[in-house]
């Protein structure tokens, strides 16, 4: 290795970030901190994946365990309480999604 290689590049000495996370005069005026930059609020992403999984097993668990009419309780649940679970989780995304800073 020579030392006046021009790609090797000796430390110019100690680099300080400036990074915007605890820095509000560094923000643009475009960026918030505080926003979800997906704009879905994650509590909604949480309960949407605990709520269809409970669903689903439920499902699941009546349609293997019971007999026919077991199992067309079974398909009824379903058909009523997945667009009722898609309706409900919707609306509370649409409520708890930050309007004031929308996503890009």
């Amino acid at each position: 290795m020579n030392a006046r290689d021009p790609l090797i590049h000796a430390p110019g000495g100690p680099h300080e970030p400036h990074s915007p996370v605890r820095d509000d005069s560094k923000l643009a005026p475009t960026e918030d901190l505080d926003r979800e930059p997906d704009g879905v609020p994650h509590g909604v992403v949480g309960l949407t994946a605990l709520f269809s999984v409970m669903l689903a097993m439920l499902v699941a668990f009546m349609f293997l365990s019971g007999g026919w009419v077991t199992r067309g309780a079974a398909l009824l649940l379903a058909v009523i309480a997945i667009p009722m679970l898609v309706a409900m989780l919707r609306g509370k995304a649409e409520r708890d999604r930050d309007h004031v800073h929308p996503s890009r």
